[in-house]
């Protein structure tokens, strides 16, 4: 099977068979769509919830609220036409006692940038491992949409 590396603040979609994959997932947030009909994925890992966080904001698969439609937009040139669905892994706080309250709350609050965007693309979510304070790694199965989580504090859970 193919992997395809996602990096932080980038994204990829492709069709057919193979894997998306990113690790390193602390604060940031894994957002993964399938079109089950058409067999295209797509894979963002996005490291803010909006622009208006960032001096730059010029890259849309770095934040939540333009990732969705980025991956959207990439996953029907590629030929989605289905029901897209989608699964989140990520959120966590991991340094949360050691940056005060607003630093600990990145990680949620890109897990609710990111349902947010779903919700306002009409993208069911049908699967979370968000929060707590390990960082997880994914991969995204492209045929199956079965997203596979680790992390070395929860081991390894399919979504």
């Amino acid at each position: 099977m193919t992997d395809q590396h996602v990096r932080i603040a980038h994204h990829a979609v492709a069709r057919g068979s193979g894997r998306l994959v990113t690790i390193g997932l602390g604060s940031c947030v894994a957002i993964a769509l399938h079109d089950a009909r058409f067999r295209v994925a797509g894979l963002a890992h996005v490291l803010l919830p909006d622009p208006s966080v960032a001096r730059d904001g010029t890259n849309p698969a770095r934040f939540a609220a333009t990732a969705v439609p980025l991956l959207l937009a990439d996953m029907q040139a590629m030929g989605a036409r289905g029901a897209i669905t989608a699964k989140i892994a990520g959120g966590a706080a991991l340094f949360g006692a050691m940056l005060g309250a607003t630093g600990g709350q990145m990680g949620a609050r890109n897990v609710a940038a990111t349902r947010a965007a779903l919700a306002a693309a009409g993208i069911p979510l049908l699967a979370e491992e968000v929060g707590g304070s390990a960082g997880r790694s994914v991969a995204l199965d492209v045929n199956s949409g079965m997203l596979t989580v680790r992390s070395v504090r929860g081991g390894e859970h399919v979504l």
